[in-house]
């Protein structure tokens, strides 16, 4: 039976299977994953499916609830752990590589398939955001699945997929908001602009239910909108004009509730799919170049607009850096709904490339399979050795947690909350300012503080702090420090603490 199993996909689930074990020995790290899965912990505790809430009393309007939604199902399904909240995320990379499997099988047969699943499963963004508490994912996953749609029902192939374009819309109406509507639309249109690529365009698209299809996205979708804005109002107007419109043509929007602007160079975007393809971007390009240099008159197989599907893919691949470009206010995961297409397109490539030169083919495919799977756990695997190198408060909030007994303070951090503290305290650990830490021992309300000081401000805090202070443990970025309630709640300016 195994003998039957070919050794591509043998290899695939050894990469699969890789991100699956090593999401579940590394911790959250701040700034993006704890926050999400803070809000997915709240989602699950509190039973309010219809408002994300970044924290007690404040809504979380920066994006739809969908990946919320699967994270706070898996709290509930598995606890709230590592593994569950990354879980929904590497599902979805499941489907996508199904999906792109399915669309180079139909349009390039089997090789170009498995080359594309290999290739997809691992480019580093595909790979790092299978196992990451992440919203984009779960936009790839719509984008993709209404693009490989579209490009299945021009292969003849209708069936069910022409109802899948408008699942994949829902999806990432869901997921994103009108973003995937761009994703989506704008390479289709270009290529229907296309007259050598669009064929019979008027057959391609009577093909789907655009009416009923239509309605169905928006009773899948549209109901949440409503049902947000009528819960916290002003939600459409923050997330519609906000996040689609100002925070693309302001660098520096200073609407955004729930964060700092991501400032980058115009054009950084491309950078971005050279980073996030790794290795393979760096394989076509050089693949594209070296055959371009030498006039290669077979370089003309690999050129994709020459079909209709290749031109698609080809778009489909493009949009995501081509609507990107303008906007400073960007991030590398905002190239991975170009990644499955790209990957088919590199998979042909290299298919190519094997036919002409099979033993070349062979020795450059097995390091760049293999690079990005073992780099990234061993990366994961040394990191974990030394927790206390991460930007995570998983470990200070264990040490906290063995140390408290009944009449302790909560886990206290001067000045900001970091996202991780939120989450590993289940919500128990708060921020304050010196004055209120203050104001709290000299009304007694404590046996003992535990408070989190950051490093970098660690001897002017000490020195405002009583000659009782003990210094517990530490981090990367804090020490964890006990104060005892003793008679004279004064605090004492020059004393510096005794060190336990």
């Amino acid at each position: 039976m195994f003998k039957r199993v070919n050794p591509w996909l043998w290899v695939l689930v050894a990469v699969l299977l890789s991100r699956l074990i090593s999401m579940a020995l590394f911790p959250l790290v701040d700034t993006t994953e704890p926050r999400y899965a803070e809000i997915a912990r709240l989602m699950a505790t509190t039973g309010d499916w219809i408002t994300p809430w970044f924290s007690p009393g404040i809504p979380f309007w920066g994006k739809p609830p969908l990946s919320f939604w699967a994270q706070a199902a898996a709290i509930k399904a598995f606890g709230t752990s590592e593994f569950a909240l990354r879980l929904p995320s590497w599902l979805c990379t499941l489907a996508m590589l199904w999906l792109t499997g399915c669309y180079a099988r139909a349009v390039y047969g089997r090789q170009v398939e498995r080359w594309s699943a290999l290739i997809l499963a691992t480019m580093a963004l595909t790979y790092i955001s299978a196992g990451a508490v992440m919203t984009d994912p779960f936009l790839a996953l719509g984008t993709t699945l209404s693009l490989v749609s579209f490009g299945m029902v021009v292969a003849g192939h209708q069936r069910y997929w022409r109802w899948l374009f408008f699942a994949g819309l829902a999806i990432g109406l869901l997921a994103k908001g009108p973003l995937a509507l761009i994703l989506t639309g704008t390479p289709i249109t270009l290529w229907l602009l296309w007259p050598s690529w669009r064929g019979n365009w008027k057959q391609t698209l009577g093909a789907f239910p655009w009416v009923s299809g239509t309605l169905a996205t928006l009773a899948i979708s549209l109901p949440w909108y409503i049902a947000a804005e009528l819960k916290t109002p002003g939600f459409l107007d923050y997330f519609i004009i906000g996040e689609h419109i100002k925070r693309f043509i302001d660098p520096g929007w200073a609407g955004d509730l729930y964060g700092s602007a991501h400032l980058r160079p115009k054009g950084m975007i491309w950078a971005f799919w050279l980073w996030a393809s790794f290795p393979w971007g760096i394989l076509a390009i050089g693949g594209v170049t070296y055959r371009l240099l030498r006039r290669n008159a077979s370089a003309a197989t690999l050129v994709p607009w020459r079909d209709p599907q290749g031109g698609l893919m080809l778009l489909a691949a493009l949009t995501p850096m081509l609507f990107f470009s303008l906007a400073s206010n960007i991030l590398w995961t905002y190239v991975l709904p170009s990644m499955p297409f790209s990957a088919i397109l590199i998979a042909r490539g290299l298919c190519a490339l094997h036919d002409s030169r099979p033993q070349l083919a062979r020795r450059a495919s097995i390091p760049l399979v293999l690079s990005v799977p073992l780099l990234t756990t061993a990366f994961a695997l040394v990191m974990v050795a030394g927790n206390h190198k991460l930007k995570t408060e998983e470990a200070l909030t264990k040490d906290y947690a063995m140390l408290k007994a009944p009449g302790d303070s909560a886990l206290l951090y001067l000045d900001e909350l970091p996202f991780s503290a939120q989450f590993y305290s289940n919500g128990t650990a708060a921020g304050v300012s010196m004055s209120e830490l203050t104001k709290m021992r000299e009304k007694q309300r404590y046996s003992r503080y535990f408070v989190a000081i950051p490093k970098d401000q660690k001897d002017d805090i000490l020195a405002q702090l009583p000659a009782s202070t003990v210094i517990e443990a530490s981090n990367l970025r804090y020490l964890l420090v006990s104060i005892g309630n003793t008679a004279q709640t004064a605090v004492k300016n020059s004393t510096q603490p005794q060190k336990g």
